[in-house]
């Protein structure tokens, strides 16, 4: 039984005598403590008790910052929220020369980034997120290399202004939209105002210039008819003012008018004219 006993301590040490490191990470071997040296990848001896084999990851990993505030250069409180991804350059600094190299790192990123910020006013850090990623990637540098950590990329998720000033800042918004539709719609009217102007003038020109064609055109009419009646009366005899002078007469008989006044010097042709004497007198008989 003894024996039995003996035996199974022995595969036990035996078993812990050995350490498989991962793919990807490296064992720091210690001795009593002490960093001794480090080990690569894959089955390592060690001696039990003595020493152990602490693994540390050389894969990159994520990590998130917690959000925290940062004060803009006026006076803006705003909520930072920050993610990065980072890996292990020296395993031994990491482990030994800082107590959480971790968090050292996160403390250098918030510093550097509350300088970066606080040299910026609201606008400016909100609309800059690029700009501060830059900025703060390169402010950070080297400086990591002390807690044997690289940042490999960083990036701001989230610049939340605190509610008050976001309340400031969505009545500022709503003020300069109602702003900007009234403008629009003063806009709107005064170019509505000015095209009806412009049809109703179009229309009185428009009316004016039908007046004056049709006007031109009564007036050319009319020039034609009397140069046609002057033309006319050029070429008619005796006869023809004979003619009308009957003509006017029968119109005159058919009317109340029974006074004619005519010059002393055609009294005598119209005396001589047979038909027309004739005409009256049938006339006045009709009257009576």
């Amino acid at each position: 039984m003894m024996i039995i006993v003996i035996l199974v301590i022995v595969l036990v040490l035996a078993l812990t005598c050995f350490k498989i490191v991962p793919q990807n990470t490296v064992g720091l071997l210690e001795t009593l403590g002490k960093y001794s040296t480090t080990r690569s990848t894959g089955l390592n001896f060690r001696l039990p008790i003595i020493q152990k084999i602490r693994v540390v990851s050389l894969a990159l990993q994520p990590l998130k910052l917690a959000g925290y505030s940062v004060i803009t250069k006026d006076n803006a409180d705003i909520g930072a929220t920050v993610t990065l991804n980072f890996h292990i350059t020296d395993p031994v600094k990491y482990s030994y020369e800082n107590t959480n190299s971790i968090e050292s790192m996160q403390q250098l990123v918030r510093g550097h980034l509350r300088d970066i910020i606080g040299r910026m006013e609201l606008n400016e850090a909100l609309g800059s997120t690029s700009k501060i990623n830059k900025d703060l990637a390169d402010a950070i540098g080297d400086l990591t290399n002390t807690y044997g950590i690289n940042v490999d990329r960083i990036n701001i998720d989230e610049l939340k202004p605190s509610a008050s000033i976001q309340a400031s800042m969505d009545t500022q918004l709503k003020a300069d939209r109602e702003r900007v539709a009234a403008i629009s719609q003063a806009e709107g009217e005064a170019k509505s105002i000015e095209l009806r102007a412009k049809a109703n003038n179009d229309a009185l020109v428009a009316t004016a210039t039908a007046n004056a064609q049709a006007t031109k055109t009564r007036a050319d009419a009319e020039a034609y008819r009397i140069d046609k009646v002057q033309s006319a009366l050029k070429n008619a005899d005796q006869n023809y003012f004979n003619n009308q002078s009957i003509n006017a007469f029968e119109t005159l008989a058919h009317s109340d008018t029974n006074l004619i006044i005519t010059n002393g010097a055609e009294l005598d042709k119209t005396g001589q004219n047979a038909t027309l004497a004739k005409m009256l007198g049938d006339e006045l008989k009709k009257k009576d």
